[in-house]
């Protein structure tokens, strides 16, 4: 744990005296199983977060994310590990899709960003045919145990769209970390509140949360409140555009929300089974991501981290 600290606190030193201007000697920084991060990578991940997120390259920004860009390199390796003799094959359209949604259809404006930093474009893409990956065993291995009742959201839409004339969407972020239901918990939560009221939720997003959603500073876009948990639905309709809620204990998470913004829409241009389909997916989502999480805190014990 102390080699740890220390280790973090190094790397940390190092990437606070000229990540932008000076050439950082490539060395190993941490072995994870038998996968390696380099310094180079570190710096490949920084600068690329940070342009993905269409934030200033300064150092400002890369001391906020520095130390979540390595936590996030070493679940991306133990992944790795994890995969390396499933054989899996990721689509390259999947991918091209998800760069034209991430860049506007404009993947070659990203490509000279990269250019710009002397960063690595193929690095930044086997990352992402990682996740992708990953999403693919996750799926596998445990779709048999999810159950989701079509009947009972059909029912749900109908009464919707039967008994009221208008409905409230609301536009949604989140922060979720793992709950580690001990004393770091307290600590890990005074960080991230003072973090938000600091340098807002969507930085901290980008910093602290473990979600798949904080690529994109948190947003999980436009959202029935109707379709959302009695639980989450009566802490979301206590708040107002702007608001950030308090810390929410999940059995596996801790959840932060912020309202973005609120709108009221007609019931008549709801189309059923697009509302359907999306709830279908939310809920297919948010299970997965406890099963993606639970698996990889798992594997955790099973592959040596060791910091160089």
């Amino acid at each position: 744990m102390i080699k740890k600290l220390l280790i973090t606190f190094l790397f940390i030193n190092l990437f606070s005296i000229g990540i932008l201007n000076a050439k950082i000697e490539n060395k190993i920084v941490v072995k994870v199983g038998s996968e390696l991060i380099t310094s180079f990578e570190v710096k490949n991940k920084i600068l690329s977060t940070l342009i993905v997120a269409n934030n200033q390259i300064n150092q400002e920004n890369i001391n906020k994310i520095k130390s979540k860009v390595l936590s996030d390199l070493i679940n991306t390796k133990l992944k790795k590990n994890e995969l390396k003799n499933l054989n899996l094959k990721i689509d390259k359209k999947r991918i091209d899709n998800y760069l034209n949604q991430l860049t506007s259809n404009n993947i070659n404006s990203l490509k000279n960003k990269f250019n710009n930093f002397n960063l690595d474009f193929e690095l930044f893409i086997e990352n992402i045919e990682t996740e992708f990956k990953w999403q693919q065993f996750i799926y596998s291995k445990y779709a048999n145990k999810i159950e989701i009742d079509e009947n009972s959201i059909t029912n749900e839409i109908d009464k919707i769209l039967k008994n009221e004339l208008t409905t409230k969407e609301v536009n949604i972020s989140e922060i979720q970390i793992l709950n580690n239901d001990d004393e770091s918990d307290k600590k890990i939560i005074s960080e991230i509140i003072n973090e938000i009221n600091k340098n807002g939720f969507e930085n901290s997003a980008l910093k602290f949360s473990i979600s798949n959603t904080a690529s994109e500073k948190g947003s999980l876009g436009w959202i029935n409140t109707k379709t959302l948990s009695s639980e989450i639905f009566k802490i979301i309709n206590l708040m107002k555009p702007g608001d950030v809620s308090s810390p929410i204990i999940k059995q596996n998470t801790i959840l932060f929300l912020k309202l973005n913004e609120e709108r009221i829409v007609s019931s008549t241009d709801l189309d059923k089974e697009q509302l359907k389909g999306r709830l279908m997916q939310q809920k297919q989502n948010e299970i997965f991501n406890l099963y993606s999480m639970s698996h990889l805190s798992t594997i955790k014990n099973k592959y040596l981290v060791e910091y160089k």
